[in-house]
């Protein structure tokens, strides 16, 4: 599906869907970063997504317990996390460079957009959004460092752990 964005389609939505729902696009046309920042990606090649937790009281497994605003960081580390681990699992060491990027050697592999709504001292809704580059091979020039899985793979053979996954800069986005 081609949206906007994932996380401004969960934002319409958020008093329709559950907590801990998922929404994934092959494409997104306005796809954000961090301090205004876009994320481009190419169509269909990247996962494209954002995860719903709704905290508070809402009883019988509706929402998460309570999380106070000065523990909001605790959202941060467990995308972070698990992002790393999943790529771990795929033979990709990567790092974190927080509060929000994904990076195997000096190439961002993926960017995690955390949105928080608050009530009072607590939060109330934490829109986690993720685009980790699964396939993309190329990607627009005025990016400066980016790289994706397949490209890690790419160069397994010559480089230990994936350590150097270069991409191809092209003019388009």
């Amino acid at each position: 599906e081609r949206i906007d964005s994932t996380n401004e389609e969960a934002r319409r939505h958020i008093s329709d869907i559950d907590n801990l729902s998922v929404l994934s696009a092959s494409e997104q046309t306005a796809g954000r970063g961090q301090r205004g920042n876009t994320w481009t990606s190419s169509p269909g090649e990247n996962l494209l997504f954002s995860i719903v937790l709704k905290f508070g009281s809402g009883g019988q497994g509706k929402t998460l317990p309570p999380l106070p605003a000065e523990r909001q960081f605790a959202i941060s580390q467990i995308g972070a996390l698990s992002v790393c681990d999943f790529l771990h699992e795929h033979g990709i060491e990567a790092k974190i460079k927080w509060p929000n990027d994904i990076y195997v050697g000096e190439k961002k592999i993926c960017g995690i957009l955390i949105e928080n709504s608050f009530r009072g001292k607590s939060i109330s809704t934490s829109i986690i959004g993720i685009g980790l580059n699964i396939n993309q091979r190329n990607f627009n020039v005025n990016l400066p460092n980016p790289t994706s899985m397949v490209l890690c793979r790419q160069n397994h053979d010559t480089h230990s752990r994936y350590r150097n996954c270069h991409s191809e800069q092209s003019e388009e986005s």
